[in-house]
């Protein structure tokens, strides 16, 4: 049996008065999504327990089978695993967004798209003036190391490495996702608890040394919005988790743009594919992620595809730009994995968003997503399109999520 993951980021969502009073999964033009409707089963998943934030890292854990309540250590762990760092067992990796805040708002958690080339050039200064070897706050001839380590655009990544012994984080230390606070004061959603005092004077440092830094005297000449600082969110420690293959028996690949879903996949033993084209943003080449999934299950038992485009566009209120990419996923993934797969043998396609975002709030929120699932030994329930709606009248709901894969695998 060969199996296709498709994860539209973050595509549910609410009835839009710019779309009709549809909900942009609604409003696209999905004919091939609206097939596997027709030949399988529409239903729902919570993928994100009570408690925890709603977010990719938590969600995808969810989708992909793990319970996020038991093995969640926190967002930049993952995105650590991707970038091939390692974390020693007492060392904790802390997501670094390069954000644009004017007038205490929180304006761009993205610094205006900055590229990965503008990005890292940033974030090595900020490594140069702040990181490196300090004293420990706490113990006395005892050094603790601050790394900046470059991602893709935006996302970044600091480790604060101890040693072998305990840092100033805690489980309790609270921070703020950027992403979930646009055009708020930032002042009232800054790092807080155990280390929070650390993660400000960072973050405040930043600006100092962003400030007149030429990447972003050309982003100003170019009318760009520059990287005013530094944002830390998302901290933990390594997790644990059972390789895929061992619990299902099934070898997996991964194909994302995006380092925390590629680390999810990494640290469940998945095959991390880098495929040219591939992207975060609006501009993902969606035919060659479809061809490369197509090609990939050859090799492998499991192919997710994440894309990331339905989530930015959420982001950045634009229900245009959702209903574009969903229609792309739709045609240049889903439609060519509809049609080739079965010439591989037994077969089947899920989709699924990991969570919600709404274009009301621009931020990830709680709450069951549509999923549709079809292929062999899927019988059909007669529904007629995937969206939202139709997920709600389905008697088939997981919740917990992490029970959808095992459904799914048969």
């Amino acid at each position: 049996m060969k199996y296709a993951i498709i994860i539209p980021d973050g595509c549910a969502d609410e009835p839009q008065e710019s779309l009709g009073g549809k909900t942009p999964l609604q409003a696209a033009r999905t004919p091939n999504m609206d097939r596997l409707a027709q030949m399988g089963v529409v239903g729902r998943a919570n993928n994100v327990p009570p408690g925890l934030t709603p977010a990719s890292d938590v969600a995808t854990l969810s989708l992909f089978g793990y319970d996020p309540s038991k093995v969640y250590t926190g967002r930049s762990p993952l995105e650590a695993a991707a970038m091939g760092i390692k974390l020693g067992g007492t060392d904790w990796a802390i997501r670094c967004n390069l954000v644009n805040v004017e007038d205490g708002l929180m304006r761009d958690f993205t610094a205006g798209h900055i590229s990965s080339e503008e990005g890292r050039e940033l974030i090595a200064q900020v490594n140069e003036v702040i990181g490196g070897e300090y004293d420990s706050p706490d113990l006395v001839n005892v050094k603790v190391r601050m790394e900046f380590h470059p991602g893709v655009g935006y996302r970044h990544c600091l480790v604060y490495r101890t040693s072998g012994l305990p840092a100033p984080f805690e489980d309790t230390t609270k921070t703020q996702p950027p992403h979930d606070i646009p055009d708020q004061p930032v002042a009232d959603y800054l790092p807080s608890g155990p280390g929070g005092d650390l993660m400000r004077a960072l973050m405040e440092h930043s600006k100092q040394v962003l400030a007149d830094h030429p990447v972003n005297q050309q982003r100003r000449a170019a009318g760009k919005r520059p990287a005013t600082q530094i944002w830390l969110w998302g901290q933990g420690r390594a997790p644990q988790l059972v390789p895929f293959v061992n619990l299902h028996r099934k070898h997996g690949a991964i194909i994302s743009g995006v380092d925390l879903v590629r680390g999810v996949g990494i640290l469940i033993g998945w095959k991390r594919l880098d495929v040219p084209g591939v992207t975060d943003y609006l501009d993902n080449d969606y035919a060659a992620q479809g061809q490369a999934t197509l090609d990939a299950l050859k090799s492998y038992d499991v192919v997710c595809a994440h894309v990331e485009a339905p989530d930015e566009a959420s982001h950045e209120g634009r229900a245009d730009e959702k209903v574009k990419a969903l229609e792309r996923i739709d045609e240049q993934i889903v439609g060519p994995l509809l049609e080739k797969m079965p010439y591989l043998g037994d077969w089947r396609i899920l989709v699924s968003p990991d969570h919600r975002t709404p274009l009301r709030t621009r931020a990830h929120a709680h709450g069951a997503v549509p999923f549709v699932i079809a292929g062999t030994g899927i019988q059909s329930k007669g529904q007629a399109t995937y969206d939202e709606v139709v997920a709600a009248a389905s008697d088939l709901a997981f919740d917990p999520g992490h029970q959808l894969m095992r459904f799914f695998l048969g």
